[in-house]
């Protein structure tokens, strides 16, 4: 196994290079948002589904990397205060996704509302149709929905370490520490409990990991190409800028957080 250590490393590295990819697929969809015209669907579909496949590599990746680490996959080194401190079971809310989408159709809404009086629409996210709102607000439902299931679970998993066994344990050693005596018979206790709350951890995290990405894809199935388009353009707007503005803020409170990086032996920049 993978020691934590290094696996956060690796992840680290993977992230920054998922960084990148992302910011290149924005370019993507911003320029051919732009050079959309009616009914030409078929230039578009294709970057989705690349875009889409990104996101799918991503929440493969971070899995395999969590397998070892969920821990560190619950708490990432790598992402900043800001960030961190908005988390869900180590991610976004998957109800965030409604917001950012309402948000963005508004925008677009009001943007454009010169042109809807006098009877144009443009294709974006501002143009939903009545039967498409009505399926995203059942889809928001059901997520929410969802989203509760695991946030309750979640609260199982966090109020068992101090359940009767992990209260017992904490005694026992602390006993032993008073007498001076030696812990290691009961180290294989402490790591047996430990690690069965790792393991719904886990399952909580992959779980988690699952409704995001399928919450992508559901709306991007309710929407237009052009207006998924739309969307993801706001999703990797929104993910880069607020990752971008939290190293900010965290270099100028604590300079040396993110200036003063060492070099691994795999040639990867990591935080101190």
């Amino acid at each position: 196994m993978m020691s934590s250590s290094k696996n956060g490393k690796s992840f680290h590295k993977f992230f920054e290079s998922w960084l990148v990819k992302q910011s290149q697929d924005l370019d993507e969809l911003v320029r051919v948002s732009k050079e959309y015209k009616n009914n030409n669907d078929m230039m578009l579909s294709p970057l989705i589904h690349s875009v889409v496949k990104h996101y799918e590599e991503y929440y493969r990746e971070k899995s395999r990397y969590a397998t070892s680490d969920v821990l560190g996959m619950l708490h990432p080194s790598w992402l900043s205060n800001l960030e961190d401190a908005f988390l869900w079971i180590g991610g976004w809310r998957p109800s965030m996704a409604f917001h950012l989408l309402y948000s963005k159709s508004g925008i677009q809404l009001e943007a454009n509302l010169h042109e809807l009086i006098r009877g144009f629409s443009k294709e974006d996210l501002g143009n939903l149709s009545g039967n498409q709102l009505g399926l995203i607000n059942e889809l928001q439902h059901k997520t929410i929905s969802e989203e509760r299931k695991l946030s309750e679970n979640l609260a199982i998993v966090q109020e068992s370490l101090a359940d009767t066994s992990m209260v017992e344990l904490s005694h026992v050693v602390s006993e032993l520490m008073r007498d001076q005596l030696v812990v290691h018979e009961e180290e294989e206790k402490i790591s047996k409990n430990i690690s069965k709350k790792e393991e719904s951890l886990l399952d909580l995290l992959k779980k988690a990991d699952d409704l995001r990405l399928s919450t992508i894809k559901e709306i991007l199935r309710i929407s237009t190409p052009i207006q998924s388009v739309h969307f993801l353009i706001a999703a990797a707007e929104l993910h880069l800028r607020i990752h971008e503005w939290g190293k900010n803020k965290d270099a100028l409170l604590s300079p040396h957080k993110w200036s003063c990086q060492t070099i691994n032996d795999e040639g990867t920049s990591v935080r101190n």
